[in-house]
């Protein structure tokens, strides 16, 4: 496509950004129709869309293009109808990858915003192929530049046009497996360390009533997306789990903290619906984890894959360590209401745990817990989850998973079948249990102290 430079140049910026994409996606047809695996986009390809759609100077002689705000405006239009009448999913996907693949250059800021705007607009008008598209982008993109689309789409739906909320909401129906990767980017983006990186209310609404009405929803991208290896670190969670454990755990702490909600087991007289809104999600996140055995089981998985990280973790009882420490400080409130915030979020952190190793979202011993969490101040039920023995596993009917390296510290990895009529069976250690972690013993008589969080 390199011969057509010179055929763009003297036409307006529109002109020529519409002239190229058409003939990009003649290009990329003919580039899939030829077998080439994988198909590739050249860089001289690559280097026109930054030319003369993200308009970054070819070289410091060159003075570079500006399109006015209408010409932008009818850009995206002319995008969003390209997308939406090309019927090929790789062609459309091997486009997106040419216009916004991130490419370590200057023209990362303009393919950024360009980006930002063109999702915008697809959530607007509902094209359903631009945000399948940016789920792809999403999950292949560095985490940096997730949170900033995700931070763009906030502001447009949340805080900048009042009443939009319900536009951004549509993308549950529109595309679950965008509406998954913007779960997991807002999760990572709000992290509760500031009063900056608390989530708004009206998005808080919208992603409680989302996990609500589908829990599946949130294991879309794990459960489309083949696994070969570890995800690259610096990409987003296969799933939002846990970010969303972080914004339940971290709520009554961090709101009390900004002085925004003095939340006491979770309400408060001012933003009363907020309280529920953090327990109703919480519960929604438990009974995500027990649908997690049988999904893993039909992957193969149970065992070997850890959708709740170590890692993750310690990063959040470390911040609620901290948490903890500024709550004692703070005298705005009694001691009283400090200590019911800090049982409420201890008895969140630790519902979570359990339900997590008991379904196999979370790979590790109990000493591997008792260290992460050793700051932490004395909680009954945390402290009961810390000791162990009890474990529980919902996937009664499932054949033991052999042993291999990646099940070593699991104490739940290996697990034996229990007979159909018999689920109170006590759980005996399987023969290949690794010796350092063994099965844990399931205690009859002994409930699990499931307390509602509000």
């Amino acid at each position: 496509m390199g011969d057509i430079r010179q055929s763009l140049l003297p036409r307006d910026v529109l002109s020529a950004a519409k002239e190229l994409l058409y003939h990009l996606d003649i290009y990329i047809c003919n580039l899939v129709q030829s077998g080439r695996q994988p198909p590739q986009v050249d860089s001289k390809t690559l280097e026109l869309v930054e030319e003369f759609i993200l308009h970054a100077p070819k070289d410091r002689n060159t003075p570079a293009r500006r399109m006015s705000a209408l010409q932008e405006l009818q850009l995206l239009e002319i995008m969003c109808s390209c997308f939406q009448e090309q019927s090929r999913d790789t062609v459309r996907q091997l486009m997106f990858s040419a216009l916004f693949s991130l490419q370590g250059n200057q023209a990362d800021e303009s393919r950024m915003a360009l980006l930002g705007k063109l999702v915008s607009m697809a959530i607007a008008v509902s094209r359903v192929p631009i945000l399948e598209c940016a789920a792809s982008w999403l999950q292949r993109t560095h985490r940096v530049y997730c949170v900033r689309l995700a931070q763009v789409l906030v502001d447009d739906y949340c805080s900048m046009v009042p009443g939009s909320v319900p536009t951004l909401q549509n993308i549950h129906s529109a595309s679950p497996r965008f509406c998954c990767q913007f779960i997991t980017a807002v999760t990572t983006l709000y992290d509760f360390t500031s009063e900056e990186l608390t989530p708004p209310l009206e998005l808080l609404q919208m992603i409680a009533s989302w996990i609500q009405d589908d829990p599946r929803l949130v294991l879309i991208t794990f459960l489309n997306t083949p696994l070969s290896g570890s995800q690259p670190i610096s990409s987003l969670d296969v799933t939002p789990l846990g970010g969303l454990v972080r914004w339940c755990v971290k709520a009554p702490l961090a709101y009390r903290r900004d002085k925004k909600l003095a939340l006491t087991n979770g309400t408060t007289d001012s933003e009363p619906e907020v309280g529920p809104l953090f327990s109703a999600l919480h519960l929604s996140v438990l009974q995500v984890f027990m649908l997690l055995p049988n999904v893993l089981n039909e992957k193969g998985l149970f065992g070997r894959l850890a959708l709740l990280q170590m890692e993750s973790l310690a990063t959040l009882t470390s911040d609620l360590s901290r948490l903890l420490d500024q709550a004692d400080k703070h005298t705005h409130t009694s001691s009283a209401d400090t200590h019911a915030l800090s049982q409420l979020t201890l008895d969140r952190l630790a519902q979570a745990l359990q339900v997590a190793m008991a379904n196999g979202a979370l790979l590790c011993s109990r000493e591997d817990l008792r260290a992460i969490c050793s700051r932490l101040p004395h909680n009954n039920l945390l402290q009961l989850v810390l000791s162990g023995p009890v474990m529980y596993y919902n996937n009664i009917h499932t054949p033991p998973l052999a042993f291999s390296p990646h099940t070593a510290h699991s104490p739940i990895a290996s697990h034996p079948a229990h007979p159909a009529h018999a689920p109170h069976t006590p759980l005996a250690t399987h023969p290949s249990a690794h010796p350092q972690y063994p099965a844990q013993p399931f205690i009859t008589g002994m409930p699990f102290p499931f307390r509602p969080s509000h």
